[in-house]
């Protein structure tokens, strides 16, 4: 229904020449260079934790099943990062916010989506692979192939994909008003919704039903998953058995609540509880101190992590003396 102050997009050129204005932390202005300067240094240190992971599996000839995975998420987690710090670096670098295209916004939104569902569904194919492994480890090395991995690791990637192209095109084909301002520092669904001149609840659907299939069904799957693995733990007789497994999966357990529960706060309420402020701070979270910790709890935590990256380290000082 047309509404008062809706800005018409019934021809190409006019979505093609729209911006939008990201304020970012624009309110902040005497924290500006602080809050630069701790997203510069988080930034850095994510993309060197993730790329040390990426390349010491894809180096490693062997690599068990949860290595294939790791180095899956490293790479979601590198490509995740690059979609939303550099944008929100820029909006504090520039006083008064930083503008974005309507075309590129569109990409941000659903890069952001289909990155994080992505992770999501492969969240779920490493808790399958921790429940094979406790659960039933005498037909682990049958069950979990390397071929199994990979296409697990595919099928998390297209079917992601594919949700998230359907919610970016329900978002971006709303009439949107004349003030293009997002008070965020990017294209998040419920700031951009926010713009939207819609009164009905209709435009909310599209993004129930993605966070029905990306958050809600692999949430449970894996507290499945794990609820599983504590059961199997506990008929373990050794008490060392048993406190290796459940500190292989505390750990885990405790990133993925954290992951689900920030998403979860974000977009699984209505449109008139959006808080711009109380956003940006959730935000922060999910997007900057979650991929942040994914190195040190999956990685650095791993045995066979850091067994391969102690092997670079010997190989790259025999070269140093050679």
């Amino acid at each position: 229904m047309p509404c008062e102050g809706c800005m018409e997009r019934d021809n190409v050129s006019t979505g093609a020449t729209m911006e939008f204005l990201l304020l970012g932390f624009s309110e902040l202005l005497r924290l500006r260079v602080l809050l630069f300067l701790v997203f510069l240094i988080v930034h850095l240190v994510t993309l060197a934790g993730n790329m040390m992971i990426f390349v010491a599996v894809a180096m490693e000839p062997s690599r068990p099943p949860m290595l294939l995975f790791l180095c899956q998420l490293s790479a979601i987690e590198l490509c995740y990062t690059l979609v939303i710090v550099p944008k929100a670096l820029l909006s504090l670098a520039v006083v008064g916010g930083s503008t974005i295209s309507f075309l590129g916004c569109a990409a941000q939104m659903h890069l952001f989506v289909a990155l994080g569902g992505a992770e999501c569904f492969l969240l779920v194919a490493m808790s399958y692979d921790r429940y094979v492994a406790i659960c039933q480890p005498l037909r682990y090395a049958a069950v979990m192939s390397e071929g199994l991995c990979l296409r697990l690791g595919l099928a998390c990637g297209l079917g992601a994909f594919t949700i998230a192209l359907g919610l970016t095109a329900a978002v971006f084909r709303l009439p949107f008003c004349q003030s293009r301002r997002i008070d965020h520092f990017f294209c998040d669904v419920p700031a951009v919704l926010h713009l939207a001149c819609t009164q009905s609840y209709a435009p909310e659907l599209p993004l129930l039903a993605a966070c029905v299939l990306l958050l809600l069904l692999p949430f449970l799957l894996i507290l499945a998953s794990y609820a599983r693995i504590a059961v199997a733990s506990l008929r373990i007789t050794s008490s060392v058995g048993r406190g290796k497994a459940f500190s292989t999966c505390i750990s885990q357990l405790a990133i993925t609540l954290l992951h689900y529960g920030c998403a979860t706060f974000m977009y699984i309420r209505p449109k008139s509880s959006y808080s711009p402020a109380r956003d940006k701070v959730v935000s922060l979270v999910y997007t900057n101190l979650t991929p942040l910790m994914y190195p040190l709890i999956y990685g650095l935590r791993n045995k066979e992590i850091r067994g391969i990256l102690r092997k670079m380290l010997r190989r790259k000082k025999i070269a140093q003396v050679n």
